[in-house]
């Protein structure tokens, strides 16, 4: 299914809800910590939870992080041409999402080269956001 701004998807109220847990988290959230919060309304069981998620990364208004199978928003489900490549924090563990046009390009370039098409790709970096840094480096007296 294809979204635009002038088009978007009409949701269930389960997947509503969903996108409603994953705003109002600091974090992304796995499939049994979103199960947990909607435990309450209608969720019941894993494949329920799974299943919305899956309409919704269709929808491209989640993306799923794959090391750390967990969900997030997507900062903006009109980017159909660029992977989203996302910031990871090792200390608070809160996630970014960078675009880059030209990252991307190479990314589907470079395995076209030996045969191989890419249908999708994910890039993950893990590291340290300012803030944690900025705490760190107060913290440290070699830094000071």
């Amino acid at each position: 299914m294809t979204t635009s701004i002038d088009k978007q998807p009409k949701l269930t109220k389960k997947q509503t809800m969903v996108l409603d847990a994953l705003k109002t988290a600091e974090q992304p959230l796995g499939a049994y910590a979103l199960l947990n919060v909607l435990s309450k309304k209608e969720f019941n069981a894993p494949p329920q939870v799974y299943r919305t998620l899956e309409q919704l990364v269709q929808f491209k208004l989640v993306h799923r992080l794959e090391s750390l199978n967990a969900w997030m928003l997507c900062c903006d489900h009109h980017h159909d041409a660029e992977a989203p490549i996302f910031a990871i924090c090792n200390e608070c563990g809160t996630v970014k999402e960078h675009l880059d046009k030209n990252l991307t390009a190479r990314i589907i370039d470079l395995p076209s080269n030996s045969g191989f098409i890419p249908d999708r790709s994910v890039i993950e970096i893990y590291g340290q956001c300012n803030v944690c840094y900025q705490q760190s480096s107060e913290n440290d007296p070699l830094c000071k």
